[in-house]
């Protein structure tokens, strides 16, 4: 079996995109590994080798043989990264959320149309077997008219301290939602509580209401 071309660079080494660089690192086809943090990059050196490592977003921007990209960095940066390799040619994987706002999101769509580049976020939960089926059952009929949906998550998980909880773990909710149902809603509510870190919620309850009268409520 012949090995497959090195060409894809992946940013953001911590802990979500540790599990990126495995992966890639485990098919063949990273080129370079990329985070802002020495320690970081020291740490994954030890276990991921036979990859180049850089502190520098501009050694990837200008490097003729990546032609892609995968982004793990804070949601914050997600826009104007994907941004720039868009512009540089490249075709781009972002974890959730594509961006902060719905207009920096358009805005990248528009460009990796413009530029016929690939742009895809990392809504993991649409490919896990259990959602695939629910999907099956739903499209089928097998489980009658969907009139309410209801998502919880029970364990707060990682602290927080960078972003909006509704940054962190809502986008995997409603990507399943409007996947599960089709269609977008024309209501949507969201409240939450800064308790842990001020300024960065760690809770929030959300609530999207649909044209054909399906509530759904996550938190």
């Amino acid at each position: 079996m012949s090995t497959p071309a090195t060409f894809i660079a992946h940013i953001g080494l911590g802990y979500w995109g540790k599990n990126i660089l495995r992966v890639l690192h485990e098919f063949g086809v990273l080129h370079t590994a990329c985070d802002a943090n020495p320690e970081i990059i020291a740490e994954r050196k030890v276990t991921f080798r036979g990859i180049s490592y850089t502190t520098s977003v501009e050694n990837i921007l200008n490097h003729p043989e990546i032609l892609a990209v995968t982004l793990a960095t804070p949601a914050a940066a997600h826009y104007q990264l994907a941004k720039r390799f868009l512009l540089a040619g490249k075709d781009v994987f972002v974890e959730k959320p594509l961006a902060l706002t719905v207009q920096e999101g358009q805005e990248l769509v528009e460009l990796a149309e413009k530029q016929k580049r690939v742009l895809m976020v990392g809504h993991i939960l649409q490919y896990h077997p259990a959602v695939m089926r629910l999907k099956e059952l739903i499209t089928s009929g097998a489980l009658g008219r969907i009139q309410y949906l209801y998502s919880n998550r029970l364990n707060i998980g990682k602290l927080r301290t960078e972003e909006n909880i509704l940054w962190s773990f809502a986008p995997h909710d409603i990507s399943v939602i409007l996947m599960l149902l089709e269609e977008e809603p024309v209501r949507v509510s969201a409240t939450g509580g800064d308790y842990l870190s001020k300024g960065i919620c760690d809770t929030t309850l959300t609530t999207l209401e649909f044209r054909n009268g399906i509530r759904v409520i996550f938190c």
